[in-house]
């Protein structure tokens, strides 16, 4: 969800029912793009660190969904079932049926005076500034901290926010990271939570973790997660997001008897300033330091090291249909990237045209 144009976590939003509105709602959503690769690879598939939007030289679906939902004063739900390319490459591990659910929850409210939800099945995840949505994010692809972060959970959350809006507070069980049906051999429930605070309208500052465990028990590797990031609206046209992610890991027992940690961060800025109510520019800088290989795997002697620049241009026809163009180029230390038919390189850049409708 946007604040002003600057993401804003669906998932900490607590929904109220007034009797002028119907209870139930659907919604549609459509994003259809082109993404070319400079390194032209072989299998029209980016690097496998990228799951929006990754697939090159073809024309394609990135997300479409339908999307019901259900809120009165004691009860609330969602579901949104969903297709395209993200849905392809973030959903691999699940099985059947649910390699296409979005959403699915059901939540209930506990108190009558107070914002104290709690909500159990497939959630929009705790961590990161931006969705799955591009239309909702200020740039078109996703930034390398949500694409290497859960985009979705499973579990179940206990939520709270202030009546004067500004804390909203969460706490989380959950089945593993971007996990939806639980991995075979992992006894252990993964834990979150998240703190908002919202001082005023034009600035939001968030913090939310992860601790758990994505490996069986026989080869535990602990995992604990820091997300900070805030956004502020400095102007009528001009946002900033600003995020700064930090992981922890215990190296497998098999290398490393004394189960030293292995650490991943990644720093991002994003800028958005808008023209007028049709035009828009984005502009992203940020940096993935992934020196163990933990979160990308690589035979690169120096882990995934890579930086990141974009610009995008955005127009808006009507307020439910946004077309936009983003030029993004990578490069690091190393040959992290390794398609194409060439031999390994340090550097890639993509050119990526979308149309995204909202119904």
């Amino acid at each position: 969800m946007l604040l002003m144009g600057i993401a804003f976590s669906a998932h900490s939003q607590t929904p109220t029912s007034q009797d002028s509105e119907p209870p139930f709602h659907i919604s549609a959503y459509v994003e259809t793009y082109y993404s070319y690769d400079t390194r032209r690879p072989l299998d029209n598939t980016k690097p496998s660190f990228l799951y929006s939007h990754n697939r090159t030289q073809e024309f394609n679906v990135n997300l479409a969904y339908i999307r019901a939902t259900y809120t009165k004063d004691k009860v609330r739900a969602n579901l949104s079932i969903g297709a395209g390319s993200y849905m392809n490459a973030n959903y691999a591990a699940e099985p059947g049926v649910l390699k296409n659910l979005i959403e699915a929850n059901a939540g209930i409210r506990l108190t009558r005076k107070k914002a104290l939800w709690l909500d159990a099945g497939i959630l929009p995840s705790h961590l990161g500034w931006e969705s799955a949505v591009s239309k909702d994010c200020p740039t078109l692809t996703r930034s390398l901290a949500a694409e290497n972060s859960p985009y979705f959970e499973s579990g179940a959350r206990l939520s709270y926010s202030t009546d004067n809006g500004k804390w909203a507070l969460s706490i989380l069980a959950l089945n593993g990271w971007q996990r939806i049906h639980k991995l075979p051999g992992n006894s252990l429930l993964s834990y979150g939570a998240q703190i908002q605070y919202k001082p005023n309208s034009a600035i939001l500052l968030n913090y939310s973790n992860f601790i758990g465990s994505d490996s069986p028990d026989s080869t535990r590797q602990m995992r604990y997660f820091h997300d900070l990031y805030g956004t502020f609206h400095l102007s009528s046209h001009l946002d900033i997001t600003a995020g700064f992610d930090i992981g922890m890991q215990q190296s497998p027992r098999i290398e490393d008897r004394s189960r030293r940690m292995l650490t991943w961060y990644t720093p991002v800025i994003i800028a958005r300033y808008v023209l007028n109510t049709q035009w828009a520019l984005a502009g992203r800088v940020e940096y993935f330091h992934d020196p163990s290989g933990v979160i990308i795997s690589t035979t690169n002697p120096e882990g995934a090291k890579t930086g990141s620049l974009s610009l995008n241009i955005d127009y808006a026809p009507t307020p439910n249909a946004l077309l936009r163009l983003e030029g993004r180029t990578f490069s690091g230390p190393g040959k992290l990237f390794t398609t194409g038919p060439g031999s390994p390189g340090s550097t890639d850049t993509f050119i990526t045209a979308a149309i995204a409708i909202s119904m």
